[in-house]
């Protein structure tokens, strides 16, 4: 999704204030950034860079910048050998694991990098600042492995890919291609950085990689709050449910105010008070009466962890911290990314529970004991052909496979901290393997809500076919819904893969392409 055209897409501008957890998701779209560059601002940046240079001329001793890193804290580095040591940090870090971020995921890793440098307490120069913004600029993503970081120093393996590229080594996503560094480099006439002291420190101790994913996991467990909302609501219109359920006058007396607008949203997808729906059940079952109780407590999450993440988005977060107008060396552990843990390891719980509410929401509608006259597995086959068919089975079987993959990944990451590195980093966050594991769960809840949306689709369309919901009496939102989906997938009445329509949705619940959002 990187590279769009970004001449119609916003610019996002760094030094100017804080930042939100959208402006973020937007760079990672594409969205182009740009540094404030008025003389106070430069200079102000500049100046702890100085009191570095002034205190290396004073042979002062400075963390990670006259020592050796972590427990090596005691060993000195001689002054002949300080420019050296930026480059061995970011080369001895080199060994990350696993899948690889993707270039959407790079662009957010260096958007809160840069966001966390640009506050100016980290002793770095103008031009390291500048050379990030050309990065993300020109599209420049660095290749960084996903594994390799427990949370505190920070991301300092991850982040070492992103050292690595400014300094012309490692490789990058370039126009679609994987090429080194410096090849791109010297195609666009962009001289490597070398890096000053403290520079390599300031890079790659920090949270930005937790702290990117943990964006982009909260601006999808936003939509998918919304897009469950809108399933239920098929799912009610499915089972002939009871819309009394999501009445206004009910839930103003328990008034959670992220539950009440859940409740509104399906209320009002199925146009409850011009035409409330009756049902041969006086309560439906609770994964549809209580669907407001269930997504709404992610609806009522939702201003906690975009504290906890839009905070940490915003703070210096390397060690030491550099006052360079007070001239103070403030050795500390801000890298600690406790906050984005709590954060990842609750929002995956709760993604994790819209999974298993979709799931107990498919089990009735598949059902001929409990989904109220409808085809067994919603399958849309007649006559002499209905007993060869069988319709959404084996989707079935995937999303209580999928959700339950979800569910297992609940247990909190945060709580598996090791101690490491000579016992110098003996508690530390586990905060970047909490963000990676929310958005595994947040894959698989989507892959349920994608097998979800063409199942609702087919069960309101079979309804429809046997004259029990009158489509003229949908409301605006679930009909275009409804449209969209069939559009996408006709009505499965004879047998077929269904493979490349739920990845067709899932890609569109990805892009946020299905209209849920008021």
């Amino acid at each position: 999704m990187t590279n769009q055209s970004t001449e119609m897409k916003e610019t996002v501008k760094f030094g100017y204030g804080a930042l939100t957890i959208e402006q973020v998701v937007a760079i990672a779209k594409g969205a182009r950034v740009e540094l404030r560059r008025d003389q106070e601002y430069v200079e102000y940046i500049q100046r702890g860079a100085r009191f570095i240079d002034s205190l290396l001329a004073e042979e002062g001793v400075v963390y990670g910048v006259t020592t050796g890193y972590g427990d090596s804290c005691t060993v000195t580095v001689g002054l002949d050998l300080v420019h050296e040591l930026p480059l061995h940090l970011s080369r001895f870090h080199g060994c990350g694991m696993g899948r690889e971020l993707t270039p959407m995921q790079s662009r957010a890793v260096m958007a809160c990098r840069l966001n966390s440098l640009a506050i100016g307490k980290s002793g770095v120069s103008f031009e390291l600042l500048e050379r990030i913004e050309t990065l993300i600029n020109e599209d420049i993503c660095p290749v960084i492995p996903e594994e390799g970081s427990v949370g505190a120093s920070g991301d300092l393996t991850p982040l070492s890919y992103l050292a690595g590229v400014l300094i012309g080594e490692r490789d990058v996503i370039y126009r679609g291609e994987r090429v080194p560094s410096s090849e791109v480099f010297q195609k666009l006439n962009i001289t490597p950085l070398k890096l000053r002291p403290k520079e390599g420190l300031a890079l790659m101790n920090g949270t930005a990689v937790m702290t990117a994913l943990a964006c982009l996991a909260f601006d999808r467990a936003d939509y998918l709050t919304r897009l469950s909302s809108r399933i239920t609501a098929m799912a009610s219109l499915t089972l002939k449910g009871n819309s009394n359920h999501f009445d206004d006058i009910l839930f103003a007396a328990k008034p959670h105010p992220g539950q009440s607008q859940v409740a509104t949203w399906i209320r009002d997808d199925l146009n409850h008070h011009e035409h409330p729906r009756n049902s041969d059940r006086l309560q439906d079952r609770y994964s549809i009466r209580c669907a407001p109780h269930i997504i709404g407590v992610l609806a009522d999450a939702q201003p906690m962890l975009r504290q906890f993440i839009e905070n940490e988005l915003n703070s210096a977060n390397d060690n030491p911290i550099v006052d360079g107008e007070g001239e103070h060396i403030l050795h500390g552990g801000h890298f600690y990314g406790g906050h984005i843990a709590f954060a990842m390891d609750s929002l995956k719980n709760l993604v994790a529970n819209i999974s298993d509410l979709i799931d107990r929401q498919m089990a009735l509608v598949m059902d001929p004991k409990f989904n109220n006259g409808l085809p067994a597995n919603l399958s849309g086959a007649e006559g002499a052909r209905r007993p060869i068919n069988h319709g959404f089975k084996a989707v079935q079987i995937g999303v209580s496979a999928w959700t339950a993959e979800a569910l297992k990944l609940t247990m909190p990451a945060s709580v598996f901290s090791r101690s490491t590195e000579c016992h110098n980093q003996d508690k530390v966050s586990m905060g970047t393997i909490a963000a990676r594991d929310c958005l595994r769960v947040l894959e698989l809840t989507e892959q349920v809500a994608a097998a979800a949306l063409l199942a609702m689709a087919q069960g309101m369309r079979l309804r429809i076919r046997q004259g029990e919901l009158c489509e003229s009496s949908l409301t605006a939102s679930v009909a275009k819904t409804l449209a969209q989906v069939s559009e996408a997938c006709p009505l499965v009445t004879e047998d077929r893969p269904l493979e490349a329509t739920l990845r067709q949705t899932l890609a569109r619940i990805q892009a946020a392409e299905w209209e849920v959002c008021r």
